[in-house]
């Protein structure tokens, strides 16, 4: 079982590093792209190519802003997302309190509770010994001290 797990987090692992490695990829062949953009020579060329210019970096402008939005609304939820963990660590302190006080006080009893100490009297409801069966002799107007004191 542990073999197959260690599979599973290697595979997990492999795929997340595949994903970054692409991103990376993507990320710093757009970096060069975009360098190049402002590296041009666009004072020489005629004027419907420098409006040809300002319309592609427009563009990439706006990809540039659509792109740190949605980064910047994933950072918010990350970190709301890591306030909610918090709070929920939190949230379930008291019954992690009161499981941990329950083990504790569970174990000092079971090493410390003797039930035979308290001297509690026994209740017998049905008593099926043979003892019960046979007679004792008595009436019931008779209580031990008359028979203790007359066999004296």
């Amino acid at each position: 079982m542990k073999e197959i797990f260690d599979q599973f987090l290697q595979f997990l692992q492999q795929g997340i590093a595949a994903i970054f490695r692409f991103v990376q990829l993507i990320w710093t062949w757009s970096a060069a792209q975009i360098s190049k953009i402002m590296q041009v020579p666009w004072e020489s060329w005629p004027l419907w190519k420098q409006i040809l210019l300002i319309i592609v970096v427009c563009a990439v402008a706006y990809a540039l802003f659509i792109a740190a939005m949605r980064l910047w609304v994933a950072g918010v939820r990350v970190l709301a997302a890591f306030a909610s963990l918090l709070a929920a660590f939190v949230y379930t302190l008291p019954p992690i309190l009161i499981a941990g006080a329950l083990a504790l006080g569970g174990l000092w009893l079971v090493n410390n509770f003797n039930p035979a100490s308290l001297n509690l009297p026994t209740i017998t409801v049905f008593d099926r010994s043979q003892d019960a069966d046979r007679p004792t002799g008595r009436t019931s107007g008779q209580s031990r001290e008359t028979t203790g004191s007359s066999a004296q």
